[in-house]
């Protein structure tokens, strides 16, 4: 893997991770992640004007449309992730599952073989997952942690996992639809493009809960600064995406795991981290293969 795109890569991780704590402390997550992507979608859109200027390829069509309908369903399974599920156990199961996914499909679809280093790489980093899951598995919310926020209303060990595995599919799914369509379109009107689809999909599910006045009362500042990280963190990876393979991409990305771990049990206070930590390491040392794989 290229230094520019492990660059990309790892920035995306940290701001991923950072936009998905401000959206877990949300009174509704899936209201809070409709509004910052709308927003940052109003922002991006005037940005790429000038690389439409001759209208959007007819062959980048098929991807913007799918990956926008895939990336609806990604928001809102995890928005319903987030509100049900302990922050250090549904992001890692979100996350993780697209790097065991995404090899087999891109073998499958694109034709991309993994070195014997990368394939290690990724084998580490579902390990990692599988141990993180496991340290996760007799957690017990203790009293009063993460009281305000939606980390505090109810969540426990074992839910949200549902909705952190249909997320985990989304991103494998929308992972290889976006490795092919950035080659049909500059990933800046790419993205634009598929955050307004996204808003465009999710508003009627967004207006039935009835709560997206009062996301905005409460914490409009933290919507537009999570509106700034969101999309952003995934242009950063659609720039990446066409640098190196897509497996590689993903398995880099997921350095975010390790930042959930450290926020779910330092910020959310969700406990045992030690354990976290051990299987956050394992996706490092995965990571560290990938990074020197080619």
């Amino acid at each position: 893997m290229s230094g520019t795109a492990l660059v990309l890569v790892l920035s995306a991780a940290l701001v991923h991770s950072g936009w998905n704590a401000l959206a877990k402390r949300a009174s509704s997550p899936l209201a809070f992640l409709w509004s910052s992507v709308t927003m940052a979608a109003v922002i991006f859109l005037p940005l790429s004007a000038g690389f439409l200027r001759d209208g959007l390829p007819a062959a980048a069509v098929p991807y913007v449309l799918g990956t926008s309908v895939i990336h609806a369903a990604y928001f809102y399974a995890l928005g319903r992730a987030l509100a049900s599920g302990d922050f250090s156990l549904v992001y890692p199961i979100a996350r993780g599952l697209g790097v065991g996914l995404v090899p087999v499909g891109a073998f499958v679809l694109l034709g991309e073989r993994l070195s014997p280093l990368g394939a290690t790489g990724v084998g580490l980093v579902v390990l990692g997952i599988v141990l993180a899951n496991a340290a996760a598995g007799g957690l017990r919310r203790r009293p009063g942690a993460g009281k305000g926020t939606s980390a505090g209303k109810g969540t426990s060990a074992g839910k949200g996992t549902g909705w952190a595995v249909v997320t985990g599919v989304t991103v494998a799914t929308y992972s290889l639809v976006d490795k092919v369509g950035v080659t049909h379109l500059h990933p800046l009107p790419y993205l634009a493009l598929m955050g307004a689809g996204i808003s465009l999909l999710l508003l009627p599910s967004v207006r039935r809960t009835g709560a997206l006045r009062r996301e905005w009362t409460i914490n409009w500042p933290t919507i537009l600064v999570a509106a700034c990280l969101n999309l952003t963190s995934y242009l950063l990876v659609l720039f990446a995406f066409r640098l190196s393979k897509a497996a590689y991409v993903v398995a880099a990305r997921e350095t975010s795991i390790v930042f959930s771990v450290l926020i779910g049990g330092v910020w959310f206070g969700e406990g045992r981290l030690a354990g976290r930590l051990a299987a956050a390491g394992v996706v490092l040392a995965g990571v560290a293969c990938v990074a020197l794989a080619r």
